[in-house]
C-alpha cells in the first residue's frame, strides 16, 4: 500500500490554533483539501513518468462587519510552520476585509453537526503496480496515466463544528492505439483493485482496437440512430453542471432546464440524482453544510429538485439542499434501464455506436442544446454488425430529445465514470451511469 501521511490531526490543530486568535464579532471558517498519489505516465506499454505527490491546501475565510475575504495557502506539513503562515494569513484576511464592499447573502456558518467518513480501498502498491497494468498490455501501443493513492477532505468553523472525510481510490485513463494511429479509449477504476476485471475490460477494448482496421465509412450530415457507451452518457450529464440543474441558474434565466420549470418533462425512462451513498465524495460542501445522503432531481422525466446552495436560498427566499458554491453535480447517477449488453448492436440495427465524446458546449441554452465532437473507437453499424468505422463527427443535439422523446432504452447496466482532472489536485467522484440507445440523433459535420 502507499504509504499515508497524516493530515487530520494536523488540520485540526491548525484550525484550533487560528481560532484562538479570533477578535470579537470575527467568524472564520476553514477548508482543507489533501492527498497523497501516485502517478504513473505510461507510453507504447512503458513506464514514461513516475512519482508520489503528497500536498495539502487550507482556504481562510473570515466574516466580520457583514463583509467576508478569503485565502488560500499550501500547507508544509510542519505544525508549528503552517500555524505562523496561517496566523499570519488571518491579519492579512483583517486588512483585505476593511475595504471589501457589504455582502447581503453572506453564508453565515451554523453549528451543524460534526462527522467523519473514512473509506479504505485495497489499491496495488508502488512497485507491484506496474506489472499488474502493464502484463495484459505487453503487446499493445497502451498510453495513459495512472493515479491512485489517499484524498482527503476536512471542514472546521470557529463555532465548533469539524468535518471530516477520507477515501483511497485510483484510475487508470488510457488508450490503446492501432497501426494506423487509431484510438480507443477506456477508464478503469475504483476503490478495491480487482485484476480480473482489468483484463475483461482490456480484453473488450482490444476487440475494438482489431475493429478499427475495417475500412472507414463516410458519414453524411443527418439524423442517426446512435448508442452512447457509458462514458459518452457522463460527457452530456456534465453539461448538467454548466447552467442547467443549478437553481442560481434557473431564477436568472441561464439554466438549459428552464423548460423542465415550466412543465415540460423528459423520457419516463431518465431518472437522475445525487448519491452521496457510493462514499465517492464527502456529503459536507464549502459551507460546511450536510447533504442529504439522496436527493432526486429528475425522476421518470419530471423536475423534482435543483441544487441549491444557501446563497441562492437567502436571494431567492428559498430551501437550501447542500449544493456547493457552484450548485454543480457532485455524486450523480442515472437510474438503468433494461438494454441488455447482448441487445445493444441488434436493437441499434443501423447506426452509429459511440464510444466517446469530447469538446462538448452549448449551442443554444434556453432550446437545451449540447454541440460537440465524436471520438475513440466509433463504429458504423448495419444489421447489428459492426461493418465500418467513421471519421470524428460534430453533433449538435438537444438534451430535450436525446433524453427526451427519442431516448429508446438505456442499459440494465452502469459504469462508473470517474473525473479524471488533475488541476491543482486530483478530483473526486464521478457519474454512475448506463449506456443509451437513442433515435433521429442530428449530426451536422
Amino acid at each position: 500500500m502507499l504509504k499515508k501521511f497524516s493530515w487530520e490531526s494536523g488540520f485540526y490543530s491548525l484550525a484550533i490554533a487560528v481560532f484562538s486568535q479570533l477578535r470579537n464579532g470575527e467568524i472564520l471558517t476553514v477548508n482543507f483539501w489533501g492527498e497523497t498519489t501516485q502517478f504513473i505516465r505510461f507510453n507504447s506499454a512503458k513506464i514514461r513518468q513516475n512519482g508520489v505527490v503528497i500536498e495539502g491546501n487550507l482556504k481562510l475565510n473570515l466574516i466580520a462587519d457583514n463583509r467576508q475575504a478569503s485565502v488560500t495557502i499550501p500547507l508544509s506539513g510542519y505544525r508549528e510552520r503552517d500555524q505562523e503562515i496561517a496566523g499570519e494569513s488571518l491579519e492579512y484576511l483583517r486588512e483585505e476585509i476593511k475595504s471589501a464592499p457589504e455582502d447581503k447573502y453572506i453564508v453565515y456558518p451554523q453549528k451543524n453537526s460534526s462527522s467523519k467518513e473514512v473509506y479504505r480501498g485495497n489499491i496495488p502498491g508502488e512497485e507491484e503496480v506496474f506489472e499488474i497494468i502493464l502484463k495484459p498490455v505487453g503487446n499493445l501501443d497502451f498510453t495513459g496515466l495512472y493515479a491512485g493513492g489517499n484524498m482527503v477532505r476536512g471542514y472546521a468553523n470557529s463555532l465548533g463544528q469539524t468535518n471530516w472525510f477520507s477515501t483511497e481510490s485510483f484510475f487508470v485513463d488510457y488508450s490503446l492505439i492501432s497501426e494506423n494511429q487509431r484510438a480507443v479509449k477506456g477508464t478503469f477504476s475504483g476503490r478495491n483493485w480487482d485484476t480480473g476485471e482489468y483484463e475483461k475490460q482490456i480484453n473488450l477494448k482490444r476487440k475494438q482496437l482489431e475493429k478499427l482496421n475495417l475500412p472507414q465509412r463516410e458519414i453524411k450530415p443527418g439524423r442517426y440512430r446512435v448508442y452512447l457507451e457509458p462514458a459518452a452518457v457522463a460527457e452530456l450529464l456534465e453539461m448538467f453542471s454548466w447552467g442547467a440543474i443549478s437553481e442560481a441558474s434557473l431564477q436568472q434565466g441561464g439554466s438549459a432546464l428552464a423548460k423542465l420549470r415550466r412543465g415540460k418533462t423528459l423520457s419516463p425512462l431518465f431518472s437522475l440524482k445525487e448519491n452521496f451513498m457510493r462514499g465517492d465524495v464527502p456529503r459536507f460542501n464549502e459551507f460546511g453544510e450536510i447533504s442529504p445522503q439522496e436527493l432526486p432531481l429528475i425522476v421518470e422525466g419530471k423536475l423534482v429538485n435543483t441544487l441549491i446552495n444557501s446563497r441562492t436560498a437567502l436571494e431567492y427566499n428559498l430551501v437550501a439542499n447542500g449544493a456547493n458554491s457552484s450548485e454543480s453535480l457532485r455524486a450523480p447517477e442515472i437510474a438503468p434501464g433494461n438494454l441488455t449488453e447482448e441487445e445493444i448492436l441488434k436493437s441499434l440495427d443501423t447506426g452509429l455506436y459511440i464510444s466517446n465524446l469530447h469538446y462538448l458546449n452549448w449551442s443554444d441554452r434556453q432550446e437545451g442544446r449540447i454541440t460537440g465532437m465524436t471520438r475513440y473507437g466509433c463504429f458504423w453499424v448495419e444489421k447489428g454488425e459492426i461493418v465500418a468505422t467513421i471519421k470524428n463527427l460534430r453533433f449538435d443535439e438537444s438534451l430535450y430529445s436525446f433524453f427526451g422523446d427519442n431516448l429508446m432504452g438505456l442499459t440494465n447496466f452502469r459504469q462508473f465514470i470517474p473525473n479524471t482532472n488533475t488541476y491543482e489536485c486530483r478530483s473526486l467522484g464521478g457519474s454512475l451511469v448506463p449506456g443509451a440507445l437513442i433515435e433521429d440523433f442530428t449530426f451536422t459535420l
